[in-house]
């Protein structure tokens, strides 16, 4: 099931970013530019999570706080350019359960999306392909039920395209994606390589995938099973 979250911010260029990445990484965002918005989208639509700044055009987002918690006590990550500890503290005492200060990393948000989902018992913690399921909490992979032997490089690789089915992926970007993590220089042919050690893991046939397709000339894209 889509994870559903409300991101209440003001500035349009932080919502247009963080929309898009948020999606790509399978969240369905619904976006509000003030407290009135926010609470009219939360009285009418349920919401997984809230992405709260502090600081509103309209309004004030500790109240917003304070409502969206009455209303369904909905999970609440505060964004907050305010580094003193007294805003903080008061979102906290408000019932926010956790913050992140600006600027930050997506990749960091997504991280702490995920982990105040786990807590308050709405994340998925599975993702799966066909035969294939992932244990994202567990950090394990598994075929057919029984467990994978993949290297971190492989497992990263996995999740990405777990985390983007049907979507296409140019080599580009899997390289740009598996960077940080390889600790040294993954080139093309690196990344060819380990393409066929996934399929050779999760396909029935590798020579004939059908979970990790190629799209010839672009990159690659996952089948329909």
């Amino acid at each position: 099931m889509e994870t559903k979250l409300l991101l209440v911010e003001d500035d349009e260029g932080i919502v247009r970013s963080l929309t898009e990445f948020l999606r790509k990484e399978e969240f369905r965002v619904v976006s509000a530019p003030g407290q009135q918005k926010a609470l009219e989208l939360a009285e009418k639509q349920a919401f997984d999570l809230t992405l709260l700044d502090i600081s509103l055009a309209d309004g004030n987002g500790f109240v917003v706080c304070s409502a969206l918690k009455q209303i369904r006590d909905i999970p609440v990550i505060f964004l907050t350019a305010s580094g003193d500890e007294h805003s903080i503290v008061t979102g906290l005492d408000m019932g926010a359960d956790d913050y992140v200060s600006k600027p930050f990393r997506p990749r960091e948000l997504v991280s702490r999306i995920r982990s105040v989902l786990r807590r308050a018992g709405k994340s998925g913690a599975r993702l799966s392909l066909g035969p294939v399921t992932v244990d994202t909490e567990k950090g394990i992979a598994y075929r057919g039920g029984k467990e994978l032997n993949l290297s971190a490089l492989e497992y990263r690789l996995l999740l990405i395209f777990l985390n983007n089915r049907g979507r296409l992926l140019t080599r580009s970007q899997l390289l740009e994606e598996i960077w940080d993590m390889a600790g040294d220089f993954v080139n093309d042919n690196t990344l060819t390589v380990y393409i066929k050690r996934i399929r050779e893991k999760i396909e029935e046939d590798p020579q004939n995938p059908r979970l990790i397709l190629t799209v010839r000339g672009l990159g690659y894209r996952t089948g329909e099973e």
